[in-house]
């Protein structure tokens, strides 16, 4: 009793194992590089770029509240536009541009989040942050040609 008890116990692990297999999610995609993942991650490193520049020269003059929203808007924006390009990315992103788009955009989360903390673009640290983001963003912008 207790053998035939473990055949049908295994039987049906068997069974429930084939089940989890053909119920598995199956990825139609071949990660090849698409015209339609590079044109959606060069619209959005359009969007970004625009929102980054309109926010980082805006002007609202000398008043200290008007200066800490423009300062407030600008943070927001570097760092929502890095998080926003780097899940417009997949897996059929061509390799050049997702690595491209993805140093960018970490480097706009990291100049946002150390303006944040403190950094003034004066701080050697954060003047070089700002200098390889601006690098990225010509070498994104040259591959979205």
């Amino acid at each position: 009793m207790a053998v035939l008890s473990l055949i049908i116990a295994l039987a049906a692990g068997g069974v429930a194992a084939w089940a989890v297999v053909l119920a598995w999610p199956q990825k139609d995609d071949t990660g090849a590089p698409t015209a339609e993942s590079k044109q959606k991650v060069c619209a959005a490193f359009d969007t970004v770029s625009k929102a980054v520049q309109l926010q980082t020269h805006a002007d609202l003059g000398p008043d200290p509240v008007a200066q800490t929203a423009v300062a407030s808007n600008a943070r927001l924006s570097l760092i929502g536009g890095g998080e926003y390009l780097l899940s417009r990315l997949d897996d059929q992103t061509p390799a050049d541009l997702a690595e491209a788009a993805r140093l960018f955009a970490n480097n706009l989360e990291d100049i946002g989040l150390n303006a944040l903390a403190g950094a003034t673009n004066d701080d050697p640290q954060q003047a070089a942050r700002l200098t390889a983001g601006e690098d990225g963003r010509n070498k994104v912008a040259e591959l979205c040609k």
